[in-house]
């Protein structure tokens, strides 16, 4: 097979970018048993969240309901910052034409935050990523403390590995499929060197398998080239960390595991857990 450099969906957006499989996604994140009768529309935007694959997903239910998704396999802690953008976005497009100075009030649609982790690292089956856990603190102007921001957004991350929230999958076939798709991927690219031959043969095993079997056969090539383009990107995004290690950054590394650590202290979660999810020590986890 050859590689084509010039995918811009990943394999996400291409398998859930279907109307009536999105019902069915957000059926079994929300917990709920959406309608046959309420529409659901695609309104994904192009090249927002990522830089080069769409890995997000948008849509809209019912024209009252804006769902937005993102697969990830490395958790930005930066996600609700980068969901209030899009969110922004969203609303500027379906609001266009309509007058801000009215004397009326204009609805929007109620939204909802996804992130979907399907990284090879442990993490936690559900956390709660939040825009304040980035806002700077005002008292260190010496002003008084706030108890709470006046803008918040909250994204909630879902572990769908093999194993992890069995209830989420278990009501929608795909995602299970599409889970068992990428840790056959990871199995097949961990223990063979040509990365090509290693995609070729989760192809070939996820089709005899029945896993994503109908998919496959119809973008088999397509979905080839997608993963070794994300896979070249992880490869990237590992020779970006190491320059930012050498420039001296590691104090915002520090930063986003403490605020991991937040998230994840906020859940109840117990340090030791904590300690092996971000590597702090159990001291630095006390203290915050």
């Amino acid at each position: 097979m050859k590689v084509n450099r010039n995918f811009k969906d990943s394999v996400f957006t291409k398998l859930f970018s279907d109307p009536d499989l999105l019902r069915d996604v957000y059926s079994a994140l929300g917990g709920v048993t959406l309608p046959s009768d309420i529409p659901v529309s695609i309104n994904t935007l192009d090249n927002v969240l990522y830089m080069d694959f769409k890995n997000d997903i948008s849509f809209e239910v019912g024209g009252k309901l804006v769902v937005l998704i993102e697969h990830q396999s490395t958790i930005n802690p930066n996600m609700a910052l980068r969901m209030f953008f899009y969110f922004s976005k969203v609303l500027e497009k379906m609001i266009k034409g309509k007058s801000l100075y009215t004397s009326k009030s204009i609805s929007i649609p109620w939204p909802e935050f996804y992130v979907l982790y399907n990284g090879r690292k442990p993490y936690p089956d559900e956390l709660i990523l939040k825009l304040s856990d980035l806002f700077m603190k005002p008292q260190e102007l010496g002003l008084p403390e706030k108890t709470f921001p006046l803008l918040e957004l909250k994204v909630k991350v879902l572990n769908i590995n093999e194993g992890k929230n069995t209830n989420i999958v278990k009501r929608c076939s795909k995602l299970a499929e599409y889970s068992a798709f990428v840790t056959k991927t990871n199995e097949y690219l961990k223990t063979i060197d040509d990365k090509e031959k290693a995609v070729e043969e989760s192809i070939k095993y996820c089709q005899k398998h029945d896993i994503l079997k109908e998919f496959l056969e119809i973008h088999g090539s397509e979905v080839f080239n997608m993963i070794l383009e994300e896979w070249n990107m992880d490869d990237a995004k590992v020779v970006w960390q190491e320059e930012a290690w050498e420039e001296g950054h590691e104090e915002g590394r520090i930063e986003e595991k403490q605020a991991i650590a937040r998230n994840l202290l906020a859940e109840g979660s117990t340090h030791e857990f904590i300690q092996k999810i971000t590597g702090l020590s159990i001291d630095e986890i006390a203290k915050l």
